[in-house]
């Protein structure tokens, strides 16, 4: 989550986790990523079409692959800090990939892909520690549900990626990006910027061309702020298309996990493998009988297209100019755009009510079930880090206190306020397209990413669109749209409730006519 009411925002700056006619987008060799910086700069420009086209002519493996980007995790990383923990079996697990793509063809667009999982979601061999020392001793029963959905699909395990701990879920001053376990990851295009939270690393890491793609998780603002902010691709899908199960908890009726790349068509391909109904998870019940089991974009999706522009104009006049740019770019393929008015204000109150003791429920639950040495409850997780000399040395633990102090989910007020909150975010989002017979809505992801000032908390300004997506559980997702001096901006495209599909098409559109993204330069500060 990232705003909230002006009642609130001093206790809490929080950032957390999560058309046309369908055609398959071309496959062609990338120019060569000569303005990315580091050893295999070509990593950068390549899709996974274009890996999976190599993979099929015997040019490329996946154990070369792979050993390219530990290479360059080796040489860049110790810079941008986006990787909490490797994982020793990524090189044996491409190999395998090889051997079954070489006797039984691949199992899926992601066979042998290397893939990043931000370290809040459940693997056996990796642990899981939501960035805290408190969870060092977890030793999760089992993967993820979508996990497993990527290793059976034949991707290729890479790592675990630091994160704002406890999903930026713990103190009123916490730096994005900072995790006990991880330390401070560092924004790739300029190295004292903060990457924004909570998927801090996964967003650093795909930007700096340290994975072809990574798994964030999303409350409100999670994936697509440090996308934004990082100058990738985000992809926040709709509450219950993808699996919650093994991932560690913020809320059930706002979290979410989803992809973010440097390009739409490998978001889409990721999320062809990850999403699915999970009986563990019921929200994944309610998926529609005619979701798309496959994304298949459409270069073309904004021609004809009626778009909805939410401005947030004001609170920085560059991103309102990259604003404007990208709504002549989004006229220039074909789509006609109107203008609206979004009042989200409604939404933060009742928001912060719900989601303080759904994380009393949630967090509780999730502790239980999780085998290991740790803290079983909030109450010792508390107590864990009073006691520890790392996890309060730079900010406090306000929301956990708030939260152990608090009512129980169950409690009419709370019920009531997530009741409230839901069903005006649906509302905000339903009546602007329904108002103007909108396709989609577009409005401004995230702000130049700011100084990071570990223990001052963050500097954050806005503008920010993710909040009406978070709380009504609906897709967004965001593209990059252009740059304040070497900083990356990304505009977010918003829809309605199972959306996701006709959303990565306009996404897809918008960024093939805007090609707005650069690689980043690895600067020490915005002067160089």
């Amino acid at each position: 989550m990232r705003r909230m009411s002006s009642v609130l925002v001093a206790l809490v700056a929080i950032v957390t986790l999560a058309g046309g006619t369908a055609v398959r987008p071309a496959i062609a060799e990338p120019a060569a990523a000569a303005t990315a910086v580091g050893p295999d700069a070509w990593l950068d420009a390549l899709t996974i079409p274009v890996i999976q086209t190599r993979f099929e002519r015997g040019v490329m493996s996946s154990a070369g692959l792979t050993g390219a980007y530990l290479r360059r995790i080796r040489a860049l990383d110790d810079d941008v800090n986006s990787i909490l923990k490797l994982n020793p079996a990524a090189a044996a697990e491409a190999a395998a990939s090889d051997a079954y793509r070489h006797t039984y063809g691949p199992r899926s667009q992601l066979e042998g892909i290397p893939v990043l999982l931000k370290d809040n979601i459940d693997t056996t061999d990796l642990g899981n520690t939501a960035g805290s020392r408190a969870l060092l001793g977890s030793r999760p029963a089992k993967d993820a549900k979508l996990v497993r959905r990527l290793r059976s699909a034949g991707a290729v395990i890479l790592g675990k990626a630091n994160l704002s701990e406890w999903a930026n879920f713990r103190g009123a001053l916490s730096t994005s990006g900072w995790s006990a376990v991880g330390g401070q990851t560092n924004n790739p295009y300029v190295l004292d910027r903060n990457p924004c939270g909570s998927s801090s690393g996964s967003g650093a890491a795909v930007a700096a061309a340290l994975a072809q793609v990574a798994i964030g998780t999303e409350t409100d603002g999670s994936i697509v702020c440090p996308a934004g902010v990082n100058g990738v691709v985000g992809h926040k899908p709709t509450l219950g298309l993808v699996s919650r199960s093994g991932v560690v908890p913020i809320s059930a009726q706002q979290d979410t996990a989803g992809p973010m790349a440097r390009h739409v068509v490998d978001a889409a391909i990721t999320m062809n493998v990850i999403q699915g109904a999970d009986p563990s998870d019921p929200a994944t019940g309610a998926i529609p009988a005619d979701q798309p089991k496959v994304y298949r974009l459409d270069g073309h999706a904004l021609r004809g297209a009626r778009i909805g522009v939410w401005r947030l104009a004001g609170a920085n006049a560059q991103v309102d100019a990259i604003v404007q740019r990208s709504v002549q770019t989004i006229r220039a393929a074909g789509a006609t755009v109107v203008e609206v008015q979004i009042d989200d204000t409604v939404l933060f109150d009742d928001e912060f009510t719900a989601l303080i003791s759904e994380f009393k429920r949630d967090i509780a639950k999730y502790l239980k079930v999780t085998p290991g040495q740790h803290p079983r409850t909030l109450a010792e997780l508390i107590a864990f880090n009073r006691a520890d000399p790392v996890e309060l040395r730079f900010f406090g633990q306000e929301l956990f206190e708030a939260a152990q102090k608090g009512p129980r989910a169950s409690n009419p007020i709370v019920v009531e306020a997530r009741r409230r909150a839901t069903t005006r975010a649906r509302a905000l989002i339903d009546g602007a397209l329904a108002a103007h017979d909108l396709d989609a809505l577009v409005a401004p992801t995230n702000e130049p990413a700011w100084l990071t000032t570990l223990g001052q908390g963050d500097a954050f300004t806005g503008p920010s669109s993710s909040t009406p997506p978070a709380v009504s559980g609906y897709p967004s997702i965001t593209v990059p749209a252009g740059f304040v001096g070497p900083l990356p901006i990304g505009i977010s495209f918003l829809g309605a409730r199972w959306s996701d599909g006709d959303l990565l098409s306009l996404a897809y559109s918008y960024e093939q006519t805007a090609h707005a993204r650069r690689p980043p330069k690895l600067l020490a500060t915005v002067g160089g």
